[in-house]
């Protein structure tokens, strides 16, 4: 399908036809790969030098970011009245960050946010959309995200930060795709069941004399965070305004795999 000019209208008006196919290639861009450790000691060799059975035991088996996103990451049978899918990557208006470009450096967060990339520098990070509950244009975007010690709370922070200071909107870029938000505004929203955390904003773009509203939340569960972006995809392509809401079904049946 044609791209389009606008930065959020791009994954809204592809994904319309997009949920007539099955969904290929997974968004996961995890930094981490499965190091399991051998420990190189066996009863034998511990038996053979004197060394007790304790202190030959295997050390644990690292902890893989990105396998724990992945048992975490919503399934079809999660929510009620939703598909669940893994976004076709050929439909992202950037494929990562450093593919866009923001005219405003501070509101980089936002414009990563509300194009389905992830936020800060996290260790792994994986996306799902959920659609359907209110016809095949609402679309839920869920990208989990994982990171060091400490860092998704600064992370977080530093969203809250940039949904402050870009108020009265930004362009962004990324290849031949080129878009405005035309505002930036925070909004009170119920905390997710078991966030330590979260905050909450829409932002507004104008496509074809139309207002559109989209709404994200981000929600952080120790160290990790969950992004949920609301995009109104049919109001798009039916010329009318679109409000956008994120579906309460789908942060309650994610937060239920965070906990």
């Amino acid at each position: 399908m044609k791209r389009t000019r606008t930065a959020l209208a791009a994954p809204a008006l592809a994904l319309v036809s997009a949920l007539t196919l099955s969904a290929c290639g997974d968004s996961s861009s995890s930094s981490s790969e499965d190091t399991s450790a051998s420990s190189g000691t066996s009863k034998d060799t511990s038996a053979s030098s004197g060394t007790s059975k304790d202190s030959a035991k295997s050390p644990e088996k690292p902890v893989d970011p990105a396998a724990e996103l992945r048992r975490a990451a919503l399934t079809e049978n999660d929510v009620k009245g939703f598909t669940v899918k893994k976004p076709d990557k050929k439909y992202a208006f950037a494929a990562s960050q450093d593919q866009m470009k923001v005219d405003k450096a501070a509101c980089a967060p936002v414009a990563y946010a509300t194009n389905q990339l992830p936020l800060g520098t996290p260790q792994a990070d994986l996306i799902r959309l959920a659609t359907g509950a209110k016809g095949p244009g609402d679309f839920t975007y869920v990208t989990l995200a994982t990171y060091g010690d400490g860092e998704a709370k600064t992370t977080l922070a530093d969203l809250a930060e940039a949904v402050r200071s870009c108020g009265t909107g930004f362009s962004a870029k990324a290849g031949r795709n080129t878009g405005s938000y035309s505002s930036i505004t925070a909004e009170t929203a119920p905390e997710p069941n078991g966030a330590d955390e979260s905050l909450a904003f829409k932002v507004t773009t104008k496509y074809e004399g139309m207002t559109h509203t989209m709404r994200a939340q981000a929600a952080r569960h120790g160290d990790t965070i969950a992004l949920y972006y609301a995009v109104d995809g049919m109001a798009f392509t039916q010329a009318r305004p679109g409000n956008a809401k994120i579906g309460k079904a789908v942060v309650d049946a994610q937060s239920a795999k965070l906990a």
